[in-house]
């Protein structure tokens, strides 16, 4: 799945901070992902903060500039939120969903958690999955399996095997090839548009 991506995660101690999200008003990218909850995240002292509040306010900024909300998923409480924002009709149809494995402290990427992710996800939405470090390149098998979509990438691993330092183009042929080994089918920017009803630009 191709898509433009602009990140939308800010970090503020207490709230009320306003969330700086001038930025998505000056790209209008076609997708802008919204990371829909606050988790202690990876390693020392960083906690990502997003409270309700924020994530209200973003989510209608997204949708008033016709912009597709990429909704990403660390933890099944995310998932709730989620499903709130779309039920206040903060986030239209079609539902966008990534689901976040493995990163520290988040949902854990072993299958049972993934199950459990997969498993609360409205039938109705498009979901794609990934997990970081050296399950990332098990990952495009999981989500196909458990019928989603497949997320790459060197945001999320570095290697394409063991010591080798991989380009964003390696790790996308490989994930290919697994796909494409398990039967499924590999669809291009225009159909991707279509499916998520987004806004060429």
């Amino acid at each position: 799945m191709s898509k433009s991506r602009c990140r939308s995660t800010p970090t503020a101690p207490t709230w009320p901070v306003p969330p700086n999200v001038s930025h998505v008003a000056e790209c209008l990218p076609e997708i802008c992902t919204l990371d829909c909850g606050t988790m202690n995240f990876s390693l020392g002292d960083y906690v990502m903060t997003n409270t309700p509040s924020m994530l209200r306010a973003m989510a209608k900024m997204m949708t008033d500039l016709g912009v597709r909300p990429e909704i990403e998923a660390f933890d099944t409480g995310h998932l709730w939120f989620a499903k709130q924002l779309v039920e206040e009709g903060l986030i239209e149809d079609p539902v966008l969903i990534q689901l976040c494995m493995g990163i520290p402290w988040g949902a854990p990427d072993d299958l049972n958690t993934f199950m459990a992710m997969v498993n609360n996800v409205p039938s109705s939405w498009t979901f794609s999955a990934f997990s970081i470090g050296r399950n990332a390149l098990a990952y495009p098998a999981a989500a196909v399996l458990a019928g989603g979509n497949v997320r790459v990438g060197l945001e999320d691993n570095l290697y394409a095997g063991k010591g080798q330092l991989a380009t964003n183009a390696q790790l996308v042929e490989k994930a290919v090839g697994v796909i494409e080994g398990m039967g499924a089918r590999i669809i291009g920017p225009a159909e991707v548009r279509e499916k998520l009803k987004l806004t060429k630009r």
